[in-house]
């Protein structure tokens, strides 16, 4: 096994034949050593082809030699026995590396979704392969580069050097830390001259207002006030949670939400769906028509224009009752051919009354009518006309914990195996595709006993759906727009499913060398039947879940020399048994915050913050690219008068500066903001603390567009 270790070696012990004499020299030993007494001579035989095949032509021999099939049904043999584990593994090596290796199966790699860059004179998406293309393959290749010879790894490590020097190291540390405590103490030198920073005065509005309605307060607004309690308060070691909100006198059209205040004599306030296209309003009293009609002129300026056909949008029919019940809710393009007539129309509007009358209203902070209204304004490359359930009809956090996965022996040879079989029973591979963004023809309804995939809809990711056997599928994900790379977040709807099944599922061309689905992470899960009888949340879900690397390889052209970079896929599996029938259910990387979510959150803070203590100001910090506000907003407090040293406190206030979600994918960072922003406006006597120390700028997506578009 050492000799064959030598490239030279392996190539003569190729060219001379000695490659098919080892395979029929290890299935002699593997038939004959029944009592399993010889198992390192049997591994020593495997050790010399493992070292064979790491060149080009010994994997091609190899394969030509029936190894796959020989090695797969030796190994077949071992499972049982945990002592032949050494031998298994290095089948199994073995098995990984002299795969096939091919394409991934759609027409390219890059993004189904193209936007023309602003200085671009074409629109379309560049070429694959092309300079435009691939600038940053061959800006890669040009600062290391890489050869293309038939002596390689395949990458099965990517060694990589440690420079690390604790001398360096120290002294690099020791460099950085400033000890002239005169320095510390000084005012950092403005890098721009102050002309050119006038232009952002527009962004700290806060230090030109007057405050004018500290001193000139009609009594109407100061009675509302003095009877609208901020956010709820809580024990300083305690965020509060906002289950507790409160607003007498208050009621929500369009939502029935229930009272959370410690009032028992307090009623729900409710009122019937007026519009559901229109923004949700608070009505504090029923004579301060100057806010609705404020309200209203904003909500038509924030949406200019509004398609008629969302008036119906959510079409309902006899709910789980009805087969098509979430079609006609959720893909407002099939209701023509369900019932185009106006009575069904007139008819689907008191269902979607009626289903809303069943939502209970107890989600702190979301309304499904806000989020909506919202929703209808964002922009998108696909032009998205559905809602996912989830976001539309929020969610609780479970009410229990769950401790993270363990990982069974033996779980990602398993998975290997059943790839390898595959190729040698193609007869039970079914090859069929059920879903493609590329092909929409695809995207209706799948055949009998097959899943239905959907993803077109907002943060949605889901390129690609192959039905390999009846109850596995291979799914392939967008990559970022103008782009043929970042596979890694996913957010899709799977219906049509049965119960107590377990199916399995294959991420094909994920990136990362390693992920946290190998230590324990689980996926999340969302059942739209589980949500309809009162139990909407995200679950943990997936079973046998494990990360390895597959046999997809991708190939960009280099610049100039005509190298060859290979970037590696990776395969994210995962086997979940859905818990009803007919179910709907969104399956996610992590808890999905969309654009949506955010706008429609802030609307419902700056409604139920104390303004008398609380400054919020929300102001576009510039248009996305595709055309989306990006918003900034200034929390801090109330100056305490419109005297001078108060105003000057106010102004004197040093900034605090908090973004989110400059990566697309990172939805954690989108609710640790949301918390953040709750806390923040909250009574609680530390958040009133800060406010008053600090002013807050905040930037809460600044990157709408990679949300948007998933």
């Amino acid at each position: 096994a050492f000799l064959s270790s030598s490239e030279s070696n392996s190539r003569r012990a190729v060219n001379r034949g000695y490659l098919g004499e080892l395979l029929r020299l290890y299935q002699d030993w593997h038939r004959n050593d029944v009592s399993n007494n010889y198992i390192y001579i049997r591994r020593g035989l495997l050790l010399c082809l493992k070292y064979i095949t790491n060149i080009q032509l010994g994997r091609e021999t190899f394969l030509g030699s029936r190894g796959m099939e020989i090695l797969f049904t030796s190994v077949q043999d071992c499972l049982s026995c945990k002592n032949l584990d050494p031998i298994i593994t290095t089948a199994t090596h073995i098995l990984r590396k002299c795969y096939p290796k091919e394409h991934l199966p759609v027409v390219t790699v890059r993004s189904s979704y193209s936007f023309p860059l602003p200085g671009n004179a074409s629109a379309g998406p560049p070429c694959e392969g092309s300079e435009e293309g691939c600038w940053v393959e061959h800006l890669w290749l040009c600062l290391f580069p890489t050869s293309a010879g038939d002596s390689e790894s395949e990458g099965e490590e990517e060694d990589e050097k440690d420079w690390d020097n604790e001398d360096v190291e120290s002294k690099e540390e020791d460099c950085d830390l400033e000890t002239d405590v005169n320095k510390l103490r000084s005012r950092p030198v403005l890098d721009w001259p102050e002309q050119e920073l006038e232009k952002y005065e527009a962004l700290c509005a806060e230090l030109f207002q007057n405050f004018q309605e500290l001193e000139f307060e009609s009594e109407e607004k100061k009675s509302l006030e003095d009877r609208t309690e901020s956010l709820p308060s809580a024990p300083s070691h305690f965020i509060p949670s906002a289950a507790s909100v409160k607003h007498p006198n208050c009621r929500w059209r369009n939502q029935s939400v229930t009272e959370m205040g410690p009032d028992p004599g307090e009623q729900d306030f409710k009122v019937p769906l007026q519009s559901w296209r229109k923004k949700e309003e608070c009505i504090w009293d029923k004579n301060d028509e100057n806010r609705d009609i404020a309200e209203k002129a904003q909500d038509k300026d924030f949406c200019e224009e509004e398609d008629p056909a969302r008036s119906h949008v959510f079409a309902l029919c006899s709910l789980l009752k009805d087969a098509a019940w979430y079609k006609k809710v959720f893909y407002p393009h099939c209701e023509a051919s369900i019932d185009p007539s106006p009575e069904g129309r007139l008819e689907s509007s008191d269902l979607v009354r009626n289903l809303l009358e069943k939502h209970q209203g107890d989600i702190p902070f979301h309304s499904p009518c806000f989020y909506a209204a919202r929703a209808q304004c964002v922009k998108s490359i696909p032009g998205y006309r559905e809602l996912a359930f989830p976001d539309f009809w929020g969610h609780q956090p479970p009410p229990y914990s769950k401790p993270v996965l363990e990982r069974k022996h033996g779980l990602q040879r398993d998975k290997v195996l059943d790839d390898v079989r595959r190729l040698i029973q193609p007869g039970d591979v079914i090859g069929r595709t059920v879903f493609d963004l590329d092909d929409p023809s695809l995207s209706s309804p799948a055949a009998p006993g097959c899943l239905t995939f959907f993803s077109k809809f907002e943060s949605g990711n889901l390129r690609k759906a192959i039905q390999v056997r009846e109850f596995e599928y291979d799914l392939i994900m967008n990559a970022d727009v103008n782009s043929s790379q970042h596979h890694q977040w996913f957010y899709f709807e799977v219906r049509d499913m049965k119960p107590a099944v377990p199916y399995r599922f294959n991420i094909i061309n994920c990136e990362k060398l390693n992920s946290q689905f190998n230590y324990g992470m689980q996926l999340v899960m969302y059942s739209v039947r589980e949500a309809l009888q009162g139990r909407p949340r995200w679950t943990r879900a997936g079973q046998e879940i494990c990360y390895y690397k597959n046999h997809y390889r991708c190939r960009s052209a280099a610049a100039g020399g005509g190298g060859v970079r290979r970037r590696f896929y990776y395969t994210l599996t995962f086997s979940i048994k859905f818990p009803h029938k007919d179910d709907v259910c969104y399956l996610a990387y992590h808890y999905p915050y969309t654009y949506s979510t955010m706008m429609s959150h802030l609307d419902i803070l700056e409604q139920n913050r104390n303004p008398r203590k609380v400054y919020w100001r929300q102001q576009t910090l510039c248009q996305t690219l595709g055309g989306n506000p990006c918003p900034l907003l200034t929390v801090t407090a109330m100056p305490e008068s419109k005297n001078r040293d108060d105003l000057e406190q106010f102004c004197n206030r040093p900034y605090v500066f908090l973004t989110a979600r400059v990566h697309p994918g990172e939805s954690n960072a989108s609710w640790v903001m949301k918390g953040t922003l709750e806390f923040l406006v909250s009574s609680d006597p530390i958040a009133e603390l800060l406010r008053k120390c600090f002013i807050f700028k905040i930037v809460p997506m600044l990157n709408p567009d990679g949300v948007i578009n998933g």
